[in-house]
């Protein structure tokens, strides 16, 4: 046997394992009976994040508007409407709101919403910055954070159009039970009081 028909024997060879594999693997990623595990479970109720909020088909959180624990308007025509500021298990405090341009035409959300810290900043747009003060414990509560470092709250929040609305949350540890208030503090506008449910 030549060294010619070795070389030509074994790349032979190796062209019919990787025409094997590649057939395998288009094989393995198709689907069996034209459906999906999304469809099975889709329904039209809110989806929770993986934060616990419930959101709408859309992926977007839905607060619950009933009530309005306080209104901030800011001078850029940001009006930033909280509806909600519940205790939960485990110790966390969280805030639902709303989040509308009234100024006419469209906003590009404050960069300073996104807080300072490196962190927080990689994570792009955000509402990081936010925190709440308890005046008689006399102390600050940042935005917590998940294990690799992202604020749990709203994100990607950039243009806002005229006369548009988004919904937003955002968790802290919660105060002790003996505060019945906070202010909460958004970048760039003015200090609110809260009422804590």
């Amino acid at each position: 046997m030549s060294i010619r028909h070795g070389v030509t024997t074994r790349r032979a060879a190796t062209a019919a394992l990787l025409a094997t594999a590649l057939t395998l693997s288009l094989t393995a990623c198709g689907g069996d009976d034209g459906g999906s595990a999304k469809d099975e479970g889709s329904s039209s109720a809110p989806a929770a994040t993986g934060n616990g909020k419930p959101q709408d088909d859309g992926g977007n959180t839905v607060p619950d508007t009933s009530q309005t624990l306080a209104t901030i308007n800011g001078s850029n025509g940001f009006q930033i409407v909280v509806h909600t500021a519940t205790r939960e298990d485990g110790g966390f405090l969280t805030v639902t709101g709303t989040i509308k341009n009234t100024s006419g035409k469209r906003a590009v959300a404050p960069i300073e919403w996104n807080g300072q810290e490196n962190q927080v900043r990689r994570t792009g747009r955000s509402l990081g910055g936010i925190t709440l003060i308890d005046k008689v414990g006399k102390k600050r509560y940042y935005v917590l954070r998940d294990t690799e470092g992202y604020p749990l709250t709203t994100t990607g929040i950039f243009n806002v159009e005229a006369a548009a609305s988004v919904a937003f949350f955002a968790q802290f540890p919660s105060p002790p039970d003996s505060a019945s208030q906070v202010d909460i503090q958004v970048p760039a506008m003015p200090t609110a009081t809260i009422e804590i449910s």
